[in-house]
């Protein structure tokens, strides 16, 4: 360890391994969510025995990615409140402390580290707003997602009953009427926000490299190891 620096925990190993979930799992539900939208690759075997699954295999990764989602979606949001390591609602309060921290940090990004005015040893409030809203949209894929699902449910039945589709379209009908008015509408809003979580998966890895390389507290090591570095002197402000 450098002389005047101390090592801050910063992720729980819990914390850690529910982000690598949620991150293959992201790829995974990227790469077959694209191709059931548009099939842009086939077996390389020339049997059409064969063939004809590819497109039920790619739903069920799909499918199977998108309730892991679920739950860590579930266990987040019980976290955020109940978290012995750290509670993030507080960081979503928008009192002057936290609209003030938020500013800052930007105010950091954007000059590039020549302003610094905030204690980077722990989570604040412009990271952890950039970490709720995607949720918010996560939430918003299982939403449409699940709209979709139970479209296909024309005849209203279930292998488990007509509980289930009935739950689902009290719970997701509504999206169609928010997204425009018909299913069409639904599925688009769904293929559009995958976009939107691409374009903040790209932004969540610069930010951490940009952090790692300005502030030079070591923040890309968090997510393996669980601690950062930082100066003594900024940890006690």
């Amino acid at each position: 360890m450098k002389q005047g620096y101390k090592k801050v925990k910063r992720m729980t190993v819990f914390m850690r391994l529910n982000h690598w979930v949620v991150a293959i799992c992201m790829v995974a539900a990227i790469i077959t969510g694209l191709y059931i939208g548009h099939p842009y690759y086939q077996t390389l075997i020339a049997d059409p025995a064969v063939d004809k699954y590819v497109m039920a295999w790619n739903r069920w990764i799909h499918f199977i990615a998108a309730i892991i989602f679920d739950v860590s979606s579930i266990v987040i949001a019980y976290l955020y409140f109940f978290s012995r390591f750290e509670k993030p609602y507080k960081k979503l309060i928008p009192n002057a402390k936290n609209v003030k921290e938020f500013f800052d940090v930007l105010i950091n990004l954007i000059t590039l580290n020549r302003v610094k005015r905030f204690d980077s040893s722990h989570s604040d409030s412009f990271n952890t707003v950039f970490f709720f809203i995607f949720h918010l949209m996560l939430l918003w894929m299982l939403l449409t997602g699940l709209q979709m699902y139970v479209h296909g449910l024309g005849s209203g039945l279930s292998s488990i009953g007509e509980w289930w589709p009935a739950m689902l379209h009290l719970a997701t009908d509504w999206t169609i009427w928010v997204t425009g008015g018909t299913y069409m509408d639904v599925r688009m809003s769904h293929h559009e926000t995958m976009y939107y979580i691409i374009a903040w998966i790209m932004f969540h890895i610069y930010y951490q490299v940009w952090r790692t390389i300005f502030w030079q507290e070591g923040d890309i090591a968090i997510v393996f190891g669980g601690s950062k570095y930082v100066k003594e002197s900024e940890s006690k402000d």
